[in-house]
């Protein structure tokens, strides 16, 4: 099992970068719960909307607007764990994510690669999707894997099969894939499971020792739309760690302003949580992040900009402040 290093603690040597205090944090959390009681979430999956609603959100039928009464936000976010184990393939790649515990990841999705072997810019494809998983399996620094690209030569509709089927076979390590429809989250858990049962037959079954995890973006501006709905509903009945990624650009699906910003990350990140701490009381979440601001004059992401650096420091110390793990972008 892996435990890797703690970062910015309050040590005598070392080095971290704490940009907000905890006032600044609480008030961030305060008017994010203004935001989901005020202004609301918009929900598009019908089953979401009834979990709201028999919980006792505020739900508007005709809008698919859910206002989530602050209480029922906190009651969710204290019963999310503060430590999670992602199961890999085998037993030395289990990873322990807690706190200020720092591990790395490989970034997604890439659509078009330079091929290795003849140098032709082409889009990507299932077997890329395998050689890239092995050099990912061999890279020490990596603890878990990501879906780092898409495979174009197989049928969109069951490409995140594949895509899972491509990165177990290749790695012995923790995967994290984001479906994007009901049923193939539901595959996907269906071919995690029989990998568990025949890799890892020491684990109890189910209880969320599955070799992979979940992750899933809201759509910003506040939006949970069905995917996200699709994908926190299935992690959280089948109790799998699950990963939710805001994606909010300053100045264009956020506030110009970061302060603004965070609060609209957060109450997205915040209304996941609270559904699946709904569906099932103690579902791991991980707070997750790949937030930044755009670019007004060429209107794209400004990946690998102070401002990222910033954002993504302040929704890290948020996690900290919930006692939850985080899963921050880097440019």
């Amino acid at each position: 099992m892996i435990r890797n290093r703690m970062a910015g603690r309050p040590m005598s040597g070392g080095l971290g970068l704490d940009i907000l205090n905890q006032d600044e944090l609480h008030e961030i959390h305060r008017a994010s719960l203004e935001v989901l009681w005020h202004t609301g979430i918009f929900v598009q999956d019908h089953e979401a909307l009834d979990i709201f609603a028999e919980a006792g959100a505020k739900v508007d039928r005709k809008t698919s607007v859910v206002r989530i009464p602050p209480h029922q936000v906190e009651g969710a976010i204290s019963s999310a764990p503060e430590k999670v184990v992602l199961r890999g393939r085998e037993a030395k790649n289990d990873l322990v994510v807690e706190g200020r515990r720092v591990s790395f990841t490989n970034f997604g999705d890439a659509v078009t690669i330079n091929d290795p072997y003849t140098g032709e810019h082409r889009e990507t494809t299932k077997q890329d999707m395998a050689n890239l998983s092995k050099v990912i399996d061999a890279l020490d620094v990596i603890s878990i894997m990501e879906e780092m690209a898409a495979p174009h030569d197989v049928p969109p509709e069951v490409a995140s099969l594949h895509a899972y089927e491509a990165m177990v076979l290749n790695s012995s390590k923790h995967i994290s894939i984001g479906p994007l429809e009901r049923e193939t989250t539901e595959k996907i858990i269906e071919m995690a499971a029989l990998v568990a049962k025949a890799t890892r037959p020491e684990l109890p079954e189910g209880l969320g020792n599955l070799p992979m995890s979940l992750i899933t973006c809201p759509v910003s501006p506040l939006r949970l739309v069905d995917s996200p709905c699709a994908v926190i509903i299935a992690a959280a009945k089948h109790n799998i760690p699950c990963t939710i990624l805001s994606m909010a650009m300053s100045g264009g699906s956020a506030p110009v302003h970061l302060a603004g910003t965070l609060v609209s990350h957060n109450a997205e990140v915040l209304s996941g949580l609270t559904l699946a701490q709904l569906v099932r009381p103690g579902t791991p979440v991980i707070y997750g992040s790949s937030t930044t601001s755009l670019d007004l004059k060429t209107a794209s992401a400004t990946v690998g900009s102070p401002e990222l650096a910033m954002i993504g420091a302040a929704v890290a110390a948020m996690a900290r402040y919930y006692l939850l793990p985080s899963w921050v972008a880097g440019g």
